[in-house]
Formats: C-alpha cells, structure tokens, sequence
C-alpha cells in the first residue's frame, strides 16, 4: 500500500563490487511500515508541546537485505530553537533496552520526524542515529501530518550521504527512498474502521463492531471477491479479455491451498465460540436490567 504522493524517490545501489566482498551492509532500497508505527507517531504529534513546531523519535524494526521493516516506534524527549538542538539521549538508550526486552528482535533502523522540513538540525541528529545503527544505515522517516496549509498529508522515507571532502555531521544530503505500509491479515478490521470513520459524513466516532458483525462482513467480502474472479475467468474463458499468466498462477496457488483446517472443524469451532461469547454477553446484559428494576422496584 502506497503512502502519500509519488514522489522522485530512487533506489540507491553500490558503487563498486567490493562491498560485497568485504561483506558490508547493504543500502535500503525500500522501507515498509507497520500502521502501529505510524500511529504511534501521529499521537506523539497530537500530545506535542504547544511550542513544538515538530516531534521526533526512534524507529524500531528489522532489516533483511535491502528492505527495512519498521515494525514499532518511541517518543524521544527534544528541544529544538532557532540557535541549537538538544536530543534526550539517556531517555533514548533507557526506552530502547526496555523496548529490547519485550521484542528482543527488533532493533534501532532510524528516527521519525513530524513535518516535511529538512534542516541543518535533521542532519545533526541523523549522524547520531547513524551511530546508533553503525555499521547499517539510519533512515529517516517524514510524517506530513498536512495540518500546515498548502501540505498534503504523507509519509517519506530518506537516508544519508555525505557531502565534502572532509564531511561534517550537519553537512549530508537526504536521498529519498521508496516507502510503503504494510498490515498483517488481524490489522485489517481496525484499518477498516479508521477508514470508515475517515469516510463518514458525521463527525460522531464510529463504535467498535461486534465478533459477529466483523464475520458477517468478512464473508460478504470475499464473496464479492470470488465474484471478481469468477466474471474475469469467464471472460477469458469466452475470449473477451486476454489473460494475465501471473493471476491464473496466484489463483491456482490460492484455490489449491490446502484445506485441512476447514475439513476439522477449526472454522465451525471458532464460530461456535463467537456465538457463544455474544450470547453470554446478551445474557449478562439482561441480568444487569432485571437487577436494576428489581432493585428500583425494592426502593419504591
């Protein structure tokens, strides 16, 4: 899933062949984000200071290759002015071996910034993240929040080079790279929840939804999907639209999964426990209201 605008974000290879013999990290070349990063960033935004132009934090993941997953994220205490910039490290390293001891495989890919402005300061505290991560690099992530006017919200992903013959720290060059979001299958019903209170005319938040509601629509989605597929094979199969040998071999892998949970009853048990977890909260809920009448009625 795309995030924000297209943008001129290129994919930044080697220079020479020798990296790969002395083994060195590889450059990202694409980053995915989970939602609960990304919403753990938009709060950090909502409970900034009233003098806080922008927020920042610690980005936490993995790396495989050339792909950075950024899975979760922290808040880190900073100050920023016009003459100097100061970074809680302590807080930093104290939340990161906290964080370390719960998920102990993910570890330090970059920081994350509120904003889309790229300054001298972005670079001073992207060389201490670089130090964080050495010898892999440290990528930056922007969340354009698009509350300033004339911005669009989105979210950018960048990593550095230096510039000079005797580089600097505050002296690098942003490069963009391609970033995307990616949700797991259990993430979906609360994505589409946001989305639908996003979408909805009134500005009331929508209620979380019942087990059973969430199933109902589980099911009505996906038969609306195999009607897709359904009316695009039949049209290839009556030679009205030419076929696409990449779908038919992702049909054939999806159609001829195996169906071994469904033929032992792991649907049906499931669903068994749905409706038995929504009838004894139907249950519960009329006790509670012959308790409170009876207890009106006691009193009168």
């Amino acid at each position: 899933m795309s995030l924000g605008p297209s943008s001129s974000a290129i994919h930044v290879q080697g220079t020479s062949t020798t990296d790969t013999a002395h083994n060195l990290p590889r450059t990202p070349t694409n980053i995915t984000i989970h939602p609960v990063a990304l919403f753990s960033i938009l709060d950090h935004y909502l409970r900034r200071g009233e003098s806080q132009d922008r927020v920042i934090g610690t980005l936490l993941g993995t790396r495989f290759e050339n792909e950075v997953e950024v899975r979760s994220s922290f808040a880190v205490l900073h100050s920023e002015t016009t003459e100097q910039v100061a970074v809680d490290m302590d807080y930093h390293r104290t939340m990161y071996e906290l964080h370390h001891k719960v998920n102990p495989k993910e570890v330090i890919v970059g920081w994350y910034s509120t904003g889309s402005n790229l300054n001298t300061y972005s670079a001073l505290i992207q060389n201490f993240y670089s130090q964080e991560t050495a010898p892999n690099q440290a990528i930056h992530v922007a969340v354009n929040t698009g509350v300033e006017e004339g911005q669009e919200p989105g979210v950018k992903a960048f990593i550095s080079s230096p510039v000079g013959v005797f580089p600097k720290p505050e002296n690098c060059v942003f490069v963009p790279v391609p970033v995307e979001l990616r949700f797991h299958d259990g993430e979906r019903s609360g994505l589409d929840l946001l989305t639908s209170a996003a979408n909805a005319s009134t500005s009331t938040a929508s209620q979380p939804i019942a087990d059973v509601e969430i199933l109902e629509r589980s099911i009505l989605t996906v038969s609306e999907m195999l009607d897709r597929v359904l009316s695009y094979v039949r049209d290839v199969l009556a030679g009205k639209q030419k076929g696409d040998p990449a779908i038919g071999r992702y049909l054939m892998d999806t159609l001829g999964a195996s169906t071994d949970d469904l033929e032992k009853g792991g649907f049906n048990a499931s669903l068994q426990d749905t409706l038995m977890i929504s009838y004894l909260a139907n249950l519960v809920r009329s006790q509670a209201e012959v308790s409170s009448r009876l207890a009106l009625t006691t009193s009168s």
